[in-house]
């Protein structure tokens, strides 16, 4: 695991980065959003391309490309941009501003192609728009990094990590946000998904920061 020390030597984003980061819309706080960077600049050193899913508005997707950018490499980003469950009319994280209003429904991709065009940063990312199984299904290449920030229902989160950790290249690292060990703090999907990885034998944790961990493959299997 990762110690306060390891991670005060850590690679950081610049400023224009980080500031980019904090106004742009979501939900990931900076110090997971400080270590989710950290584990891009080390799976973005394979060559490998690193994947997200869930993109909402970039907030992340703009650490992940920064990483990305400094390793030359590149950032694939996947979301149907409709909205998660509890971004949806009547829910707690639903921002009405990003609603099409000739269609009625969420379209959270002009807000993203914004964040990363003001940031300087659409060249690194390829944003796939689509549902991440049916996405998982056409890729072919490994992957040095996949961040599991989709859906929080157990259905959509069981069929982001089986859908794409498959793809994670030996000794490329999985993260997932928003586990939440107490069910009063949130959502179980992805601690429950977390929870399988380690018992797989197949992943080994090395980081945890608030809801974020990092864990990296050690063997084959899900």
């Amino acid at each position: 695991m990762h110690t306060a020390a390891a991670r005060n030597t850590a690679p950081r984003p610049g400023p224009e980065v980080m500031a980019a980061f904090e106004a742009a819309k979501g939900f990931m706080p900076a110090d997971e959003g400080l270590a989710l960077y950290g584990a891009a600049s080390e799976a973005a050193r394979t060559g490998l391309p690193l994947l997200e899913v869930g993109t909402y508005c970039g907030r992340s997707t703009l650490l992940l490309a920064d990483a990305a950018r400094a390793a030359g490499v590149t950032v694939l980003t996947v979301d149907h941009h409709r909205g998660s469950e509890e971004q949806q009319p009547g829910w707690e994280y639903h921002d009405a501003s990003l609603v099409d209003p000739e269609v009625g429904r969420m379209d959270t991709l002009p807000t993203f192609r914004r964040t990363l065009h003001a940031a300087g940063l659409e060249d690194h990312v390829v944003a796939l728009v689509g549902r991440s199984p049916q996405v998982a299904a056409v890729w072919g290449g490994r992957l040095g990094l996949v961040f599991v920030d989709g859906g929080h229902t157990d259905a959509h989160a069981t069929a982001d990590y089986e859908g794409w950790a498959p793809h994670l290249a030996e000794h490329g690292l999985l993260v997932i946000h928003d586990v939440f060990p107490d069910p009063a703090d949130g959502g179980q999907a992805p601690y429950r998904i977390y929870r399988r990885a380690r018992e797989s034998g197949a992943f080994a944790e090395v980081a945890a920061t608030g809801s974020l961990r990092v864990l990296r493959r050690t063997g084959p299997g899900l």
